[in-house]
């Protein structure tokens, strides 16, 4: 709903401003068109970044359901980072021997090109979960060090109230 109304807004910043003409706003004698365009900017501005909270909602939901297809287990190590590294020079491998192939077979080029956007949203996929993991692990460890850290702090101050 919120690229639908970033949309809206940016229809609206395309056809409103150029009937305003040259009025001018009272008080201020600036161009109404260029005020409406400032404010259809920041409204739109505004819901995409609402979208973009939706767009990584939904990064989530459709990595966990690319890598559970791919037939990757559900582990957050660094095996399954690495494998999906292996599986990104893979995708890249496969799409490099069909792009030239689907060339000579069709001279528009339209299955060349979805086959090339079709590799990238999975390269971008995977990325995207390599990364998850990543965060994952260094998360853990952080929260292990701070632990370790809050029991070494309490130590010191259970020594010195002695």
């Amino acid at each position: 709903m919120s690229l639908v109304m970033a949309l809206i807004f940016w229809i609206l910043n395309t056809y409103v401003p150029p009937t305003l003409g040259e009025q001018m706003i009272p008080g201020i004698n600036y161009p109404a068109r260029q005020i409406f365009w400032l404010i259809t900017i920041i409204i739109m501005i505004m819901f995409l970044a609402r979208a973009l909270s939706d767009v990584f909602f939904l990064g989530d939901l459709l990595t966990d359901i690319v890598v559970k297809r791919l037939g990757i287990k559900e582990e957050r190590s660094p095996k399954r980072a690495l494998r999906d590294i292996i599986y990104i020079i893979a995708i890249l491998l496969v799409a490099a021997a069909t792009i030239p192939i689907l060339n000579s077979i069709e001279r528009s080029g339209i299955l060349s090109t979805a086959v090339i956007y079709i590799t990238l949203a999975l390269i971008i996929i995977l990325i995207y979960d390599i990364g998850r993991i990543i965060y994952k692990i260094i998360e853990k460890k952080a929260e292990t060090l701070a632990e370790k850290l809050a029991k070494v702090a309490e130590e010191e101050g259970g020594k010195k109230a002695k």
